[in-house]
Protein backbone atom coordinates (compact mmCIF):
# COMPACT_ATOMS: atom_id res chain seq x y z
CA UNK A 1 0.00 0.00 0.00
CA UNK A 2 1.30 3.37 -0.81
CA UNK A 3 1.41 6.21 1.67
CA UNK A 4 0.41 9.70 0.24
CA UNK A 5 3.11 12.59 0.85
CA UNK A 6 2.15 15.48 1.83
CA UNK A 7 3.76 19.31 1.13
CA UNK A 8 6.67 20.45 3.17
CA UNK A 9 6.87 23.46 5.17
CA UNK A 10 9.47 24.34 2.23
CA UNK A 11 7.00 23.66 -0.58
CA UNK A 12 4.32 25.12 1.11
CA UNK A 13 6.11 28.61 1.78
CA UNK A 14 7.54 28.82 -1.93
CA UNK A 15 3.79 28.16 -3.05
CA UNK A 16 2.81 31.12 -1.40
CA UNK A 17 5.53 33.09 -1.69
CA UNK A 18 4.70 32.47 -5.30
CA UNK A 19 1.03 33.67 -5.21
CA UNK A 20 1.82 36.55 -2.99
CA UNK A 21 4.07 37.87 -6.32
CA UNK A 22 1.19 36.97 -9.04
CA UNK A 23 -1.34 38.60 -6.30
CA UNK A 24 0.72 41.62 -6.41
CA UNK A 25 1.44 41.95 -9.94
CA UNK A 26 -2.66 40.92 -10.62
CA UNK A 27 -3.41 43.76 -8.34
CA UNK A 28 -1.06 46.44 -9.80
CA UNK A 29 -2.08 45.88 -13.58
CA UNK A 30 -6.02 46.39 -12.33
CA UNK A 31 -5.10 49.39 -10.40
CA UNK A 32 -3.70 50.94 -13.59
CA UNK A 33 -6.05 49.82 -15.36
CA UNK A 34 -8.32 51.58 -12.63
CA UNK A 35 -6.53 54.47 -12.82
CA UNK A 36 -6.31 54.81 -16.70
CA UNK A 37 -9.72 54.53 -16.47
CA UNK A 38 -10.32 57.78 -14.21
CA UNK A 39 -8.07 59.51 -16.43
CA UNK A 40 -9.94 59.04 -19.43
CA UNK A 41 -13.38 59.70 -17.80
CA UNK A 42 -11.92 63.17 -16.57
CA UNK A 43 -10.65 64.30 -19.44
CA UNK A 44 -13.59 62.90 -21.54
CA UNK A 45 -15.69 64.96 -19.15
CA UNK A 46 -13.34 68.27 -19.90
CA UNK A 47 -14.02 67.83 -23.52
CA UNK A 48 -17.65 67.40 -23.63
CA UNK A 49 -17.17 70.90 -20.82
CA UNK A 50 -15.18 72.95 -23.45
CA UNK A 51 -17.32 71.46 -26.11
CA UNK A 52 -20.73 72.43 -24.48
CA UNK A 53 -19.16 76.12 -23.23
CA UNK A 54 -18.25 76.94 -27.19
CA UNK A 55 -21.47 75.72 -28.55
CA UNK A 56 -23.57 78.28 -26.05
CA UNK A 57 -21.10 80.93 -26.73
CA UNK A 58 -21.57 80.20 -30.60
CA UNK A 59 -25.17 79.57 -30.40
CA UNK A 60 -25.93 82.86 -28.76
CA UNK A 61 -23.85 84.71 -30.96
CA UNK A 62 -25.52 82.77 -34.28
CA UNK A 63 -28.80 84.22 -33.20
CA UNK A 64 -27.31 87.68 -31.70
CA UNK A 65 -30.41 90.26 -31.99
CA UNK A 66 -30.27 94.31 -32.79
CA UNK A 67 -32.41 95.02 -29.37
CA UNK A 68 -30.73 97.46 -26.56
CA UNK A 69 -32.05 96.81 -23.61
CA UNK A 70 -32.53 99.22 -20.44
CA UNK A 71 -30.32 97.76 -17.00
CA UNK A 72 -31.83 97.48 -13.10
CA UNK A 73 -30.68 101.43 -13.45
CA UNK A 74 -32.82 102.38 -16.68
CA UNK A 75 -30.12 102.78 -18.27
CA UNK A 76 -29.56 101.89 -22.50
CA UNK A 77 -27.48 98.98 -22.71
CA UNK A 78 -26.51 97.52 -26.62
CA UNK A 79 -27.95 95.02 -28.27
CA UNK A 80 -24.24 93.49 -28.11
CA UNK A 81 -21.56 94.59 -25.38
CA UNK A 82 -17.92 93.97 -24.68
CA UNK A 83 -14.91 95.49 -23.14
CA UNK A 84 -11.99 95.33 -20.63
CA UNK A 85 -14.15 98.19 -17.67
CA UNK A 86 -17.55 96.03 -18.45
CA UNK A 87 -19.16 93.98 -15.44
CA UNK A 88 -19.24 90.93 -18.21
CA UNK A 89 -17.05 89.64 -20.69
CA UNK A 90 -19.69 89.71 -23.00
CA UNK A 91 -23.55 90.60 -22.73
CA UNK A 92 -25.85 90.75 -25.69
CA UNK A 93 -29.65 89.97 -26.64
CA UNK A 94 -30.34 86.89 -28.63
CA UNK A 95 -33.03 84.66 -29.99
CA UNK A 96 -33.64 81.48 -29.97
CA UNK A 97 -35.19 81.06 -26.21
CA UNK A 98 -37.35 78.04 -26.57
CA UNK A 99 -41.15 79.32 -25.13
CA UNK A 100 -43.19 75.31 -25.58
CA UNK A 101 -45.42 76.23 -22.94
CA UNK A 102 -46.77 79.29 -24.82
CA UNK A 103 -46.48 81.74 -22.67
CA UNK A 104 -46.90 85.47 -23.03
CA UNK A 105 -43.24 86.52 -23.02
CA UNK A 106 -40.33 87.25 -25.90
CA UNK A 107 -38.29 85.24 -27.19
CA UNK A 108 -35.09 87.09 -27.15
CA UNK A 109 -33.28 86.55 -24.51
CA UNK A 110 -30.80 88.70 -22.75
CA UNK A 111 -27.24 86.93 -21.36
CA UNK A 112 -23.93 87.63 -19.94
CA UNK A 113 -20.38 86.01 -19.52
CA UNK A 114 -17.87 86.46 -17.26
CA UNK A 115 -15.01 84.62 -15.32
CA UNK A 116 -15.57 84.30 -11.28
CA UNK A 117 -13.07 82.24 -9.32
CA UNK A 118 -11.41 80.87 -12.51
CA UNK A 119 -15.20 79.59 -13.34
CA UNK A 120 -16.92 80.77 -16.69
CA UNK A 121 -20.70 81.61 -15.99
CA UNK A 122 -23.32 82.18 -18.33
CA UNK A 123 -26.12 84.49 -16.65
CA UNK A 124 -29.65 84.85 -18.37
CA UNK A 125 -32.19 87.41 -17.33
CA UNK A 126 -36.10 86.32 -17.74
CA UNK A 127 -36.74 89.55 -19.07
CA UNK A 128 -35.28 92.12 -21.65
CA UNK A 129 -35.65 95.46 -19.63
CA UNK A 130 -35.13 94.65 -16.12
CA UNK A 131 -35.21 96.55 -12.94
CA UNK A 132 -33.69 95.92 -9.51
CA UNK A 133 -36.22 92.43 -9.38
CA UNK A 134 -35.39 90.75 -11.76
CA UNK A 135 -32.05 89.00 -10.81
CA UNK A 136 -30.48 86.69 -13.60
CA UNK A 137 -30.14 82.79 -13.70
CA UNK A 138 -26.65 81.79 -13.40
CA UNK A 139 -24.78 78.57 -14.71
CA UNK A 140 -21.44 77.29 -14.32
CA UNK A 141 -20.38 75.88 -17.78
CA UNK A 142 -16.60 75.76 -17.32
CA UNK A 143 -13.86 75.59 -14.75
CA UNK A 144 -9.93 75.74 -14.57
CA UNK A 145 -10.48 78.90 -16.90
CA UNK A 146 -7.27 81.35 -17.29
CA UNK A 147 -9.36 84.17 -19.57
CA UNK A 148 -11.90 85.09 -21.92
CA UNK A 149 -11.52 87.41 -24.43
CA UNK A 150 -13.39 88.83 -27.78
CA UNK A 151 -12.28 90.64 -30.68
CA UNK A 152 -15.28 91.96 -33.49
CA UNK A 153 -15.27 92.16 -36.84
CA UNK A 154 -16.62 95.67 -38.44
CA UNK A 155 -18.09 96.20 -41.97
CA UNK A 156 -14.60 97.54 -43.16
CA UNK A 157 -13.35 93.87 -41.87
CA UNK A 158 -10.78 96.02 -39.40
CA UNK A 159 -10.92 94.11 -36.04
CA UNK A 160 -12.02 95.48 -32.57
CA UNK A 161 -10.93 94.88 -29.46
CA UNK A 162 -14.40 96.13 -27.60
CA UNK A 163 -18.13 96.77 -28.78
CA UNK A 164 -19.65 98.86 -29.81
CA UNK A 165 -16.26 100.29 -31.18
CA UNK A 166 -14.51 103.57 -30.37
CA UNK A 167 -16.09 105.00 -33.34
CA UNK A 168 -19.61 104.70 -32.46
CA UNK A 169 -21.42 106.59 -30.19
CA UNK A 170 -24.74 107.84 -31.36
CA UNK A 171 -27.83 106.64 -30.28
CA UNK A 172 -28.52 104.61 -32.99
CA UNK A 173 -25.32 102.26 -32.55
CA UNK A 174 -26.83 100.73 -29.82
CA UNK A 175 -28.52 98.67 -32.48
CA UNK A 176 -25.12 98.06 -34.10
CA UNK A 177 -23.80 94.27 -34.51
CA UNK A 178 -20.67 93.11 -36.08
CA UNK A 179 -19.95 90.84 -38.90
CA UNK A 180 -18.09 88.46 -36.94
CA UNK A 181 -16.70 87.63 -33.59
CA UNK A 182 -13.94 85.91 -32.60
CA UNK A 183 -13.74 84.08 -29.08
CA UNK A 184 -10.27 82.89 -27.28
CA UNK A 185 -10.95 80.81 -24.59
CA UNK A 186 -7.32 80.42 -22.77
CA UNK A 187 -7.42 77.05 -20.80
CA UNK A 188 -4.24 75.85 -18.86
CA UNK A 189 -4.45 72.26 -20.26
CA UNK A 190 -5.19 72.84 -23.43
CA UNK A 191 -3.84 76.05 -24.22
CA UNK A 192 -5.67 78.77 -26.43
CA UNK A 193 -8.86 77.88 -28.22
CA UNK A 194 -10.02 79.72 -31.02
CA UNK A 195 -13.16 79.95 -32.89
CA UNK A 196 -14.31 82.80 -35.77
CA UNK A 197 -18.51 82.80 -35.49
CA UNK A 198 -20.50 84.87 -38.20
CA UNK A 199 -23.10 86.90 -36.78
CA UNK A 200 -26.39 86.89 -38.14
CA UNK A 201 -27.13 90.31 -39.86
Amino acid sequence: MMRQRGFTLIEVLVALAVFGVLSALAYMALAQTLDNSDMLNERMDRLQAIQRTVSYLSTDLLQAAPRPVRDELGQSQPALRSSFAADFALELTHGGWPNAAGVPRSTQQRSAYRIEDDELVRYHWNVLDRTPNNLPVATILLTEIDSLTFRFMLDSGDWSDQWPPLAAGAASDSKLLPRAVEITLALPDEGELKRIVEVSP
